[in-house]
């Protein structure tokens, strides 16, 4: 059996048992809450993006419409009326 890195002479359960891994509560607690930090600060980001994605597709059906309307006021045919 291999070891959790892919080390064939060490066991993968050898590290396991009976040994401190050198993270305490405090350090488990202190990542809990930079995680917690990151994840607040990645659903901001997205709330953000689907503001912008919704005003850009609000910009983009607007220029379409003035685009119809100068095409129709200069006597020509849309040329691509469907999206």
């Amino acid at each position: 059996m291999s070891g959790p890195n892919g080390d064939l002479s060490m066991p993968a359960e050898a590290g396991a048992e009976g040994e401190d891994d050198g993270f305490g509560e405090a350090e488990y607690a202190a990542i809990n809450s930079m995680l917690d930090q990151i994840n607040s600060c990645l659903d901001h980001l997205e709330e953000k993006n689907d503001h912008l994605h919704a005003r850009l597709q609000e910009l983009l059906e607007s220029n379409r419409q003035t685009r119809l309307e100068f095409q129709q006021q200069l006597g020509e045919a849309p040329s691509d009326a469907s999206p």
